[in-house]
């Protein structure tokens, strides 16, 4: 049984994101991540980062785990999504319309200034990870919106690993000029609708719990709390 996703960044880290279920016993998901940080350190991988429900937190930092936060989940069905009329004009990286190396200033410029407590990558390794996690096709889910002609933000909207029609975005964010005018929910709607083209059924969001601009944006677009998990990492 399958009880943890996970993503694996060659020899730099592995994100683990726990998949509850209601018939799975406490011991069972100890049992198993036991085994998957055995094979993390055998394989010395640099870091581990770890999504997890909190009742478990005590066992994790008795054994090295830090705590870096708690996120929030987020869902809502896909199929009452409506393409809606804005003044936002989006364009995939895979047009070619902008490089890789734009757009991951803009990536850069997005991500300044987050609520969000996790350790940010440097924007190199961030970029090499879109392929290794996204597939040979990643520019294609790499989407960058325009208002009046300006860069307004960015969003990568995705289908989960491991599944077939759970739809995530991977990275979201506004440029710090444009923050605070509603920018963040149009976009945030488009790129709901084009999970719907990725043939998505449903969408889920999480951030971090302090981050509360992104919680409304939730909620305005018709979201619900599903969830809610503490942030752990530890190093090798």
């Amino acid at each position: 049984m399958n009880l943890y996703n996970i993503i694996k960044n060659k020899q730099e880290y592995w994100l683990a994101d726990q998949i509850k279920k209601e018939d799975v016993s406490t011991e069972s998901y100890i049992l198993e991540l036991m085994k998957i940080i055995e094979e993390w350190k055998r394989l010395e991988i640099g870091y581990l980062s770890l999504l997890m429900d909190e009742q478990y937190e005590s066992w994790l930092l008795e054994r090295d785990f830090g705590k870096i936060s708690s996120i929030v989940e987020y869902t809502r069905d896909l199929e009452e999504v409506q393409n809606t009329d804005n003044q936002m004009v989006s364009h995939s990286l895979a047009e070619g319309l902008i490089d890789d190396h734009e757009y991951a200033k803009l990536y850069e410029l997005c991500r300044s200034g987050s609520a969000n407590k996790n350790t940010k990558q440097p924007i190199a390794q961030v970029m090499n990870s879109l392929e290794s996690e996204l597939g040979p096709q990643w520019r294609q889910h790499c989407y960058y919106f325009l208002k009046d002609g300006a860069f307004a933000g960015i969003s990568i909207p995705h289908i989960e690993m491991g599944t077939e029609a759970e739809g995530r975005l991977f990275y979201f964010g506004v440029v710090p000029a444009l923050r605070g005018q509603g920018i963040g929910v149009q976009i945030h709607q488009i790129s709901m609708q084009l999970l719907k083209q990725f043939h998505a059924t449903c969408y889920v969001g999480s951030t971090d719990v302090h981050n509360t601009n992104m919680i409304k944006i939730f909620e305005k677009n018709g979201c619900e709390l599903r969830d809610r998990k503490g942030i752990y990492k530890i190093v090798s």
